[in-house]
């Protein structure tokens, strides 16, 4: 049984920075792309940013471009987000999830549904 625990959540100034960790147990994780979401009340999550299984290949939203970046510790079981110029409009209820195959393409990690096994999530506050 995966699960997924986040933490680093908190309040932050707008520019400050946060970093964000996902610890993942119950899977050969380094077989998995990981994935960092977001969800503000009323929309749908958004995807922030995948990263493969090997840590070769990431991929980022075009809102955090430049701002964000995802890691991996495979010997720790660990997915990161290091969250940097934090704008009020990153305030969100951050999610790691683990990718529904093995192995996945980076392609197939665009796909929507592609990620199951959510955490139970973080909050990200930026005031202005």
């Amino acid at each position: 049984q995966v699960q997924l625990v986040e933490s680093g959540g908190g309040l932050v100034q707008a520019g400050g920075s946060l970093r964000l960790s996902c610890a993942a147990s119950g899977l050969t994780f380094s077989w998995y792309t990981m994935g960092w979401f977001r969800q503000t009340p009323g929309k749908e999550r958004e995807s922030v940013a995948t990263i493969s299984g090997s840590g070769g290949t990431t991929s980022y939203g075009d809102s955090v471009k430049g701002r964000f970046t995802i890691s991996r510790d495979n010997t720790k079981n660990t997915v990161y987000l290091q969250m940097n110029s934090l704008k009020p409009e990153d305030t969100a209820v951050y999610y790691c999830a683990v990718g529904k195959t093995t192995f996945m393409t980076p392609e197939a990690a665009g796909v929507k549904g592609a990620f199951g096994s959510w955490g139970q999530g973080t909050q990200v506050t930026v005031s202005s």
